[in-house]
């Protein structure tokens, strides 16, 4: 779908678009298949998108995939889609995105979730989808590079944080790539990224840790400047602290940013256990 159908079509219809939904629309044909290929889809996969908006990325998934299961909140986009797509491969559910999958809590295994995703609301949809055993399989998202950066940090940088942590907790990122923001419809304030995620096949911790490590790593950096050890004080018996952070060989002058991924799942398993 090309930038100037998409003019027509909201115009045919007498629709504005909602910037709080944050719609704007991928247009770009070589940006859209670029996401595809990233996506690895076969002809037997099952596809999670969200927010289709006019659908040129579901058209492209529809040619690769076997299913998709298109989430879109807007009334006016999801009929245009009903209209456009007559086909049995394709499921259309009109519905808030973040608050079907807090509610339904779907097992994704055996999905790929491939979306540009409404900026507005894609870090907690990410938080809710990436993580725990009914994750799916492989995310190709679309998002503010500000978030992809995040997600893709390392230790040690000023985008290294929680955002970073609950994602690669059950995923590795393995690539991303800018997208110009002329390659949108109407054109975002923000500079835009894809990020490929591939779920870990061994989890680096057990669901029954798995409170335990947000609980750690939300506090963590609940004040970025101040040492870990004081901040899981809050938590945290001194004397249980003292014992963990001996035995990882962690400074009790250390801040959150410093510790890896590795140390912090340890840092769960070891305050649990006591």
């Amino acid at each position: 779908m090309k930038l100037h159908e998409m003019r027509e079509a909201l115009a045919a219809r007498g629709i504005r678009l909602t910037k709080s939904l944050g719609q704007n629309f991928l247009h770009d044909q070589n940006q859209l298949r670029r996401i595809v290929r990233a996506a690895g889809l076969s002809p037997g996969d099952k596809v999670l998108e969200i927010g289709p908006g006019l659908g040129p990325l579901t058209e492209l998934l529809l040619e690769s995939a076997r299913h998709v299961l298109a989430i879109e909140k807007d009334g006016r986009l999801a009929d245009f889609l009903s209209e456009r797509f007559q086909t049995p491969c394709l499921e259309l559910l009109r519905a808030d995105a973040l608050d079907y999958l807090k509610s339904e809590r779907r097992d994704w295994k055996g999905w790929k979730v491939v979306s540009n995703f409404p900026y507005s609301v894609a870090s907690p949809i990410l938080a809710e989808l990436a993580c725990g055993e009914r994750a799916p399989d492989r995310i190709a998202g679309t998002l503010q590079l500000e978030v992809v950066r995040r997600i893709a940090a390392k230790p040690g940088g000023g985008d290294y944080g929680v955002l970073t942590l609950l994602t690669q907790l059950d995923y590795e990122p393995r690539e991303f790539f800018k997208i110009p923001a002329g390659c949108f419809f109407p054109e975002p304030d923000v500079d835009s990224g894809c990020i490929v995620l591939e779920r870990r096949g061994e989890p680096l911790l057990p669901e029954s840790l798995r409170g335990a490590f947000v609980r750690i790593v939300k506090r963590a950096f609940s004040q970025r400047r101040k040492m870990l050890f004081k901040l899981l004080k809050q938590d945290w018996p001194e004397q249980k602290l003292e014992t963990a952070f001996a035995e990882l060989q962690i400074s009790r002058a250390e801040r959150a940013e410093k510790l890896s991924l590795d140390q912090f799942a340890m840092l769960s398993k070891t305050l649990a256990a006591q």
